[in-house]
């Protein structure tokens, strides 16, 4: 076979199922690579995929992905001991997505001993797994150039070794375990072992904090902000990102092919249609990068988050049922906020409590509030002490955002004096990205 430049991704196709959740349908798809072949599809970029599955896969898995326009499909390997069945919690992202992959533990994945086809592809997007990437690497031809995608199934990029001086970029999200291992306080560690494959380019994916593309070669950073909107399904979003950022990088170079994974990436977080990614995304194209630029958006590093406390105002209490106040707890810690919680750090009163006692945590919190930057509020019950700490915060001019899921609070001085105020925890995520983001912009 002839050579061509046509992309081929590599890496695993699952099944996802997402499970049901108040407000949304549970929803069954193919997964994995499978996700970045949608991307490519509503882009319309040419694109091949060669992949592990299971058996009972292959012959579905070849269906959908000619439905996609994929112009040819490489089995790579059987999966066995497990079905490759993932099933998804939180497909929003709102805080950790609670992936389960079943039988994980007996889980192999068994390359084919003769791959025919991998040596006519010279531009390979691989999403590494638990595949033998040395293996692998000598079925291709030794002019292909990769970009590796990596997730959770690698924690060490010296098993890329075998690639060294082949790579062209280097892909990663603050999800990942090689992040959290590399990268996760200071991220010269994770930019460090990148240069060691010699990359042109690292791209970090910071969720809704936007991205950061590192030049290696030029030792140049830009941020790519995030457009921050109604979240339908994060599942599968940052392949789509890499996926049309790397098909596109040759034709357009780096900066802009991110900006347009950027793009396709957003539309894919916005719905589960491929009809309808696929027309929206093909209108947002038409769009002049000058203009994409100008939009702006949310641009907040993971690494700067620390840097801006948020005072978490609620009823803190032990004796209170407040599943909600600590699931947005949760979410904020997730995606590495500093949160600061009065109650936690001042004490809980105990009851009766004397008036020194209230004096002194009175001025305690108050001192605190002072120090924050921000307030996530979540005022269940109609708790007084965080509607009073919602207008001391707006009296001092801070944003506050305010999470009211039992919707007990529809008063104008709280929906109107809050930044950000709903019912919807994703909605009060994004709110406390944005408001963060618009003080680190301020004080840059």
């Amino acid at each position: 076979m002839a050579a061509t430049e046509t992309l081929l991704v590599v890496g695993e196709l699952v099944v996802d199922f997402t499970l049901p959740q108040s407000g949304f349908m549970c929803k069954l798809r193919l997964g994995g690579v499978a996700h970045a072949a949608r991307g490519l599809w509503a882009a319309n970029i040419e694109y091949s995929v060669a992949a592990f599955c299971p058996r009972y896969l292959v012959d579905e898995a070849r269906r959908y992905l000619e439905s996609c326009a994929c112009e040819e499909f490489i089995w790579l390997g059987d999966v066995i001991g497990a079905p490759n069945v993932v099933i998804i919690q939180d497909a929003t992202e709102v805080g950790h997505q609670g992936y389960e992959d079943l039988m994980r533990d007996k889980k192999q994945l068994l390359l084919h001993e003769q791959v025919q086809g991998l040596d006519a592809y010279r531009q390979v997007l691989v999403f590494p797994s638990r595949f033998d990437m040395q293996a692998l690497a000598a079925s291709f031809a030794p002019d292909a150039s990769f970009a590796f995608d990596i997730a959770y199934d690698l924690d060490d990029i010296a098993l890329l070794d075998a690639f060294r001086g082949r790579t062209r970029a280097v892909i990663i999200s603050t999800s990942s375990v090689l992040f959290a291992r590399l990268g996760k306080d200071d991220v010269s560690g994770l930019v460090s072992a990148a240069r060691t494959l010699s990359p042109e380019v690292l791209l970090l994916k910071e969720n809704r904090g936007g991205s950061r593309l590192f030049d290696i070669v030029r030792d140049t950073v830009e941020e790519i902000p995030a457009t921050l909107g109604k979240t339908v399904n994060s599942v599968g979003v940052g392949d789509v990102y890499s996926a049309v950022m790397v098909a596109l990088a040759a034709s357009l170079g780096w900066s802009e092919a991110a900006w347009r994974g950027c793009q396709a990436a957003t539309i894919y977080s916005q719905t589960t249609f491929p009809d309808d990614i696929r027309r929206d995304l093909q209108r947002c194209f038409t769009l002049p990068l000058s203009a994409l630029q100008s939009l702006g958006g949310a641009s907040l590093p993971w690494h700067e988050r620390p840097r801006y406390s948020i005072y978490f105002a609620g009823p803190d209490f032990s004796y209170v049922e407040k599943q909600e106040l600590e699931a947005a707890a949760k979410s904020l810690s997730y995606h590495n906020f500093k949160v600061r919680r009065p109650i936690r750090e001042n004490g809980e009163l105990q009851r009766p409590a004397s008036a020194g006692e209230l004096h002194h945590t009175y001025q305690k919190d108050l001192c605190l509030l002072q120090e924050c930057d921000a307030v996530f509020a979540v005022p269940l019950e109609r708790d007084p002490g965080t509607l009073v700490e919602i207008g001391m915060a707006i009296q001092m001019s801070k944003p506050v955002v305010t999470y009211d899921p039992r919707k007990e609070n529809e008063n104008t001085m709280v929906m109107v004096g809050s930044s950000v105020y709903s019912a919807d925890l994703d909605a009060c995520l994004n709110g406390i990205f944005d408001v963060v983001a618009k003080l680190r912009g301020e004080t840059r």
